[in-house]
């Protein structure tokens, strides 16, 4: 079946086509648009019937939606009365956890104290006892260097004056030496030449006397010359003793010379030995000063620790705080966000509430209408009848009736175009607010799969297809 509108336009726009007014109608046009209005009253009461049902099923919707709220209500208020006792539940857990933590940070703040008593304590010692061992170490350091610089000086200027006096010590013993040498040397050899010439001139004498006495004093010659001999023998003698103790006494000279050297060597190899002692000292020093400052270093170094653990420990107190007042706006944001839900929730209930309401005061004033118009084809249709009847009798009756027909045509006709505007007003303001109500849905995280309501234009397609089958009043007829 065709809809209403469009018959209605064809039946219009046939009576502009033909140029035809109703009253320079003949009986058959009258009596075709008669036909097509009996046919329009039809689908008029098959519209009417349609919208009974459609009635009907609204406000069978209508009980379902309805005890589907009261659930939902129930189901809200248990739900609210479940999210009441959670969050007394967490109020008490949050005042439990105030309670734990308060106690926690106070005894975090006794251990804290304590630590920072004792690292102070500790360091004041620490730093006490190293400030001692370190002025200790340096007056022991600066007395060492001042030791060794006093001995290594002592020991230059004894090893200088050692060197100096061995030194000349030796040059006047050689000197002495060579020099006595040189005189014995002299004098036993000017006595050996002496008595060498003195022995051969006496020799020599003695030969001139022998020779000049041989010939008569043979044996008295012979027999001092025996006596000569052996006394040259014993001269000589004397003269090798005399010698040789000269030379042993130069032996035993030369003896205490290398005693006094060898004593000058001795003295100079202890001088030696004190300066090795010293240089062992110092270098003993010099190997424990890298463990003093090693001591040194250790000492800065806990300094420094003491320092970076009292910087963390100041770290760690602003981190606790920071993360007391992020804890208190995580739950004022909580109870907030709770809040705007809540609101949330109570507005939706009150949109749902007011579109359906919205909804049952259109389809009421949409029935109402129905029946209005559907009283008043009854009517026309009576009165054109009657019209029709009289048309035999009296022509001039006739075309006030065509008149009268085509004036209520007119008034139909514009009625139907009001309806439709209204139609179309009502189906864009029911759009926005399902539009709405599901973005409020979609905000607040609810699910849309059982969503009950739908768009316009399938609620119109879905009448349009009930329109094409064949309806109860059709099937009356």
């Amino acid at each position: 079946m065709p809809p209403k509108t469009q018959i209605k336009k064809a039946v219009k726009g046939k009576s502009v086509v033909d140029c035809l007014s109703t009253e320079e109608m003949s009986k058959d046009q009258l009596e075709e648009h008669i036909v097509r209005l009996r046919e329009e009253l039809d689908r008029e009461r098959e519209e009417r019937s349609y919208f009974q049902l459609e009635r009907d099923k609204i406000q069978a919707f209508w009980e379902i939606s309805k005890r589907r709220l009261e659930e939902q209500q129930a189901e809200l208020r248990s739900r609210n009365r479940e999210r009441e006792e959670a969050e007394e539940r967490h109020r008490v857990e949050i005042t439990v956890y105030k309670q734990k933590l308060k106690h926690v940070l106070s005894e975090h703040h006794d251990t804290v104290s304590g630590l920072k008593v004792d690292a102070v304590t500790s360091t004041a010692l620490l730093q006490n006892q190293h400030t001692q061992s370190e002025l200790g170490l340096q007056r022991d350091l600066h007395d060492l260097q001042a030791d060794f610089r006093e001995k290594k000086l002592h020991n230059g200027n004894l090893n200088k004056e050692l060197e100096l006096k061995h030194q000349v010590e030796l040059m006047e013993l050689a000197i002495n030496r060579d020099k006595i040498i040189r005189d014995m040397e002299v004098k036993y050899h000017d006595k050996m030449q002496s008595m060498a010439e003195a022995e051969a001139k006496k020799r020599q004498a003695e030969v001139d006397g022998i020779e000049d006495r041989m010939k008569s004093r043979v044996e008295t010659l012979i027999e001092e010359h025996d006596r000569a001999l052996r006394h040259a023998d014993h001269y000589y003698s004397a003269v090798q003793k005399k010698l040789l103790l000269d030379q042993k006494k130069l032996k035993d000279e030369l003896a205490k010379e290398t005693k006094l050297q060898a004593r000058a060597d001795r003295k100079l190899s202890a001088a030696e030995r004190e300066k090795k002692r010293l240089s062992e000292a110092l270098q003993e020093a010099q190997q424990k000063l890298p463990e003093l400052q090693k001591q040194q270093h250790d000492y800065k170094q806990a300094k420094t620790k003491i320092v970076a653990t009292k910087a963390r420990v100041k770290v760690l107190e602003k981190e606790l705080r920071d993360l007391s007042m992020e804890h208190e706006l995580m739950l004022q944001a909580f109870e907030k966000v709770q809040q705007q839900h809540d609101e949330l929730l109570q507005k939706q209930t009150e949109v749902i509430l007011d579109m359906q309401q919205k909804n049952g005061l259109k389809q009421l004033l949409l029935e109402r209408k129905l029946a209005a118009l559907t009283e008043t084809v009854e009517k026309k249709e009576a009165q054109l009848c009657a019209a029709l009847a009289a048309s035999n009798i009296d022509q001039t009756a006739g075309s006030s009736a065509a008149n009268k027909l085509q004036g209520m045509l007119e008034s139909k006709q514009a009625t139907i175009d009001a309806l439709q505007s209204d139609l179309a007003r009502d189906r864009t303001e029911y759009d926005n607010l399902l539009q709405t109500c599901k973005e409020k849905l979609k905000d607040l995280d609810v699910p849309l799969y059982d969503f009950p309501f739908r768009s316009s234009e399938l609620l119109l397609a879905g009448q349009t297809r009930r329109r094409d089958s064949p309806g109860p009043a059709a099937s009356n007829q």
